[in-house]
């Protein structure tokens, strides 16, 4: 079962106690998935349209519940897909669908449906509960998230610019920076923080599946900390290991040139512990000195031992450059 499927499971089961809440939630699952259809007798007919079986269970239920009715469903199998289904849910009663168009916002004071089944009087969705029931609705209509484990994505698909904009706007009234883009024919209302996706999950009220989605950023979270830690350490390492080499060779150079013995005491003894411990750090390498110093004591011998060696290799250069001349 993929994670988006359990939160419409979650939602399916979510029905508000107010009339109110239960008929914006249905005015979005009508705007989104409804169709109505006019006869020769110019009487109604509303049809809901889904392959979701949650989305029927509760567009029936919401039907039942606000205006004590019941639908006629009809279940139609896909010719191309064997396990896919296709669910329509037909009311054929014109005085119920008027009733159920008016009470939804959908159809305005003359009888006439709104363009696209738009919800353009925007007092059925003027309580925040009602923001919160509409989203759930739109939701379960066209919906989708993806596994948390894999990314963050939320996204509701519309089917027209002006209802992709309301539901942008009615997001948006919750803080969440809800976004657009085409996707062919239609309008994608889209969501890509995990954090956003989170607090959605609360305005929907999908409490279960908000708590799924934090412990999974809490892993990714945890598991992105030690990642960085452990790179972080790596190169640490690989830097003192660089460090370290170049401090031996400095070293090897100065004593194949001259000698240790021509260095200063404390010098010497820094330069013997080097090459005797290549992997020590600079704090490592002053508690072994007697009496110890710190590191940027150690650092500040190591720095003094790099100048001579280069200062060797300079001298070196120039009698080579020197002799170079002569020979001409």
């Amino acid at each position: 079962m993929s994670f988006s499927k359990d939160v419409k499971d979650e939602l399916s089961k979510q029905l508000s106690p107010a009339r109110h809440c239960q008929i914006a939630e249905l005015a979005a699952l009508i705007s989104l998935c409804g169709r109505i259809i006019i006869t020769e007798n110019d009487n109604y007919i509303l049809k809901l349209h889904t392959e979701n079986l949650t989305v029927a269970r509760k567009y029936f239920t919401l039907i039942k519940k606000t205006f004590n009715i019941n639908t006629d469903i009809s279940i139609k199998k896909n010719a191309y897909l064997k396990k896919s289904r296709s669910y329509s849910m037909v009311i054929t009663d014109h005085d119920m669908v008027i009733k159920i168009l008016q009470a939804t916002k959908l159809i305005d004071e003359n009888k006439e449906i709104r363009e696209n089944l738009s919800i353009t009087n925007n007092l059925v969705i003027q309580n925040v509960c009602c923001k919160r029931a509409f989203i759930r609705g739109a939701f379960l209509a066209t919906g989708s998230i993806s596994d948390p484990k894999k990314t963050y994505h939320f996204e509701i698909v519309a089917p027209d610019e002006p209802k992709a904009t309301q539901l942008q706007l009615i997001i948006n009234s919750f803080d969440v920076d809800a976004k657009i883009v085409t996707r062919k024919k239609y309008y994608v209302v889209y969501i890509k923080e995990g954090s956003q996706i989170v607090d959605l999950l609360n305005v929907m009220e999908a409490h279960v599946a908000l708590m799924n989605l934090e412990n999974v950023r809490i892993l990714k979270e945890m598991r992105n900390s030690i990642n960085r830690q452990v790179n972080c350490e790596a190169a640490n390492i690989n830097k003192t290991v660089m460090a370290a080499t170049k401090q031996i060779d400095d070293i090897l150079y100065i004593k194949e040139q001259t000698g240790l013995s021509e260095l200063s005491e404390g010098m010497e003894e820094i330069a013997n512990l080097r090459i005797d411990y290549p992997e020590a750090s600079l704090k490592e390498l002053g508690a072994l000195l007697d009496p110890p110093i710190g590191k940027s004591g150690v650092n500040h011998r190591l720095r003094k031992l790099s100048i001579i060696a280069d200062n060797l290799r300079k001298q070196k250069e120039e009698v080579k450059h020197d002799n170079e001349k002569d020979i001409y």
